[in-house]
């Protein structure tokens, strides 16, 4: 199983480096098709790997691999909403996006990583944390459904960078891609690093909800692991495909309202009514498919009136 999970990161880091160094060598503007066809890519993969997930482990973690990649890559559309303001509040040239977005994305899978260890070893030893996950989620989802969306962003809050800024000194602007920089023999941070640490910031505490979220679909750590490294990995490339349609996906936020929810109510009820990962992956699918639908047909109907209104 070592070997396995060795295996498995060395593979990641492979394809991180041959993107980094091979195609994004040099900074650039991400094209709608070079960022698609990446999109594709990632997708691809993972849908191999669940393949052979199905071959090396069988019928039912390949299906919990699935849903559980399904609820990772959902979330991760929903982020890329707070992504897009981070980069419109602190004016980041679309240029040096892919840069932040691939050492935020690196970042997440470290602190994934850990927080997903912590969480088996939790639910090893201590079996009713399953309920508190549970009721976390359920909390979490009916707050998401009902409150209005706060797309706003706050990085003058943010801890992180405010202690960060405490420690080390920091530029007042973007010097190329660069994160840091040295002026008359003193080192300084870019506004640019700033902006990475407001991401991976964000997204540790996007883990806080997709983590558990997983846990509800399988206790295996290595299907919630790569189920998630997956999600991320194809995130980056996602953002730059869909930065401009966001409104299409209106309605996705209140989808995942009820799929968080549906698996906290898995979670507390497991070990009354354990509820089959078919039926698990019908429910999710069968969310996310009416939510897109809905927002389409939301946004046809909105374009219509707009044309009526103009004419």
């Amino acid at each position: 199983m070592t070997i396995i999970w060795i295996g498995f990161i060395v593979l990641i880091l492979i394809f991180l480096a041959i993107d980094l160094i091979i195609f994004n060598r040099r900074p650039h503007e991400i094209t709608i098709k070079e960022s698609l066809g990446w999109s594709l890519f990632w997708i691809l993969l993972a849908l191999v790997f669940n393949v052979g997930v199905y071959f090396w482990y069988g019928h039912d973690s390949a299906l919990q691999f699935f849903t559980g990649y399904l609820i990772e890559k959902s979330l991760s559309v929903d982020n890329l909403f707070v992504f897009l303001m981070i980069f419109s509040y602190f004016k980041v040239p679309s240029k040096y996006q892919h840069k932040v977005l691939f050492w935020g994305i690196l970042g997440a899978l470290i602190f994934r990583g850990l927080m997903i260890a912590l969480g088996a070893a939790l639910i090893a030893n201590f079996h009713w944390i399953l309920y508190v996950f549970g009721v976390f989620l359920i909390i979490t989802g009916i707050k998401m459904g009902i409150e209005k969306e706060n797309r706003e962003v706050h990085p003058e809050r943010n801890i992180f960078v405010r202690i960060f800024k405490r420690l080390f000194p920091v530029t007042a602007g973007y010097h190329e891609e660069k994160f840091f920089i040295k002026i008359n023999k003193k080192r300084y941070a870019t506004l640019l690093f700033i902006v990475l640490i407001v991401v991976e910031s964000t997204d540790i505490v996007f883990a806080i909800d997709s983590i558990p979220a997983i846990f509800a679909i399988t206790h295996d750590p290595f299907i919630v692991f790569t189920s998630n490294v997956f999600a991320i990995l194809g995130l980056r490339s996602l953002y730059f495909a869909l930065a401009g349609i966001m409104e299409i996906f209106y309605y996705l936020r209140h989808g995942l309202s009820v799929i968080l929810t549906f698996v906290g109510i898995k979670m507390v009820v497991i070990d009354v009514f354990p509820i089959p990962i078919t039926v698990s992956l019908a429910v999710v699918a069968s969310i996310l498919s009416i939510s897109i639908i809905a927002s389409i047909i939301r946004n046809k109907r909105k374009k219509q009136l707009e044309i009526k209104s103009s004419s």
